[in-house]
């Protein structure tokens, strides 16, 4: 691998941004793919994201899931170089700016921890790794995913933004499912 992550970065931005051309029927797909493939437990909670800067759309999905009986939550940034939390959301909630162009539930919402993360992303690699947009929450959040709570992971993307290998670091996670508008991939 040849290429910085910085340069993947914007070539994988470029792809993403003329995938996302139709994001409305490639999320309902999407949705239709993970609801036929993954199977999770009755009332788990679920944590999307809202989508920035033409990022596959979640939200189809998150609504089949909750109108199925699942808990939904977002990630919520709370400062640099710390993981993740994830806030309790339903559908309809008023949302707050959160930072980065994206939107988050309000602070007095309750923190949860999810059993299923939905996860956004740039490109994925055949091996289930994921290039983000570099600030490493994810990775910090996943990271901890062993010893604080065990959920499943699934990234969500646009076929297009598959590519045969990225560079890793030691704190890059796998991804254990990716689902695109074309279908899902395990890596379990």
């Amino acid at each position: 691998m040849t290429q910085s992550k910085s340069d993947l970065r914007r070539h994988f931005t470029k792809i993403r941004d003329e995938a996302a051309s139709d994001v409305t029927v490639a999320s309902i797909s999407a949705a239709r793919h993970f609801q036929a493939m993954i199977d999770i437990p009755a009332h788990s909670t679920v944590a999307g994201y809202w989508p920035m800067r033409n990022e596959f759309d979640p939200r189809p999905l998150l609504a089949k899931l909750g109108k199925a009986g699942h808990a939904l939550a977002l990630p919520v940034v709370v400062g640099k170089d710390q993981p993740l939390v994830f806030r309790d959301w339903t559908p309809g909630d008023v949302l707050v700016e959160g930072g980065f162009g994206t939107q988050v539930p309000h602070a007095s919402a309750r923190e949860v921890i999810p059993d299923v993360a939905l996860v956004p992303m740039l490109a994925f690699d055949a091996d289930g790794y994921r290039l983000g947009y570099g600030g490493g929450f994810y990775d910090r959040t996943l990271a901890q995913a062993p010893m604080r709570w065990q959920t499943l992971t699934v990234g969500l993307a646009f076929a297009a933004q598959e590519t045969e290998a990225l560079p890793r670091e030691a704190h890059d996670r796998k991804l254990q499912w990716i689902v695109t508008e074309q279908g899902t991939r395990t890596f379990v």
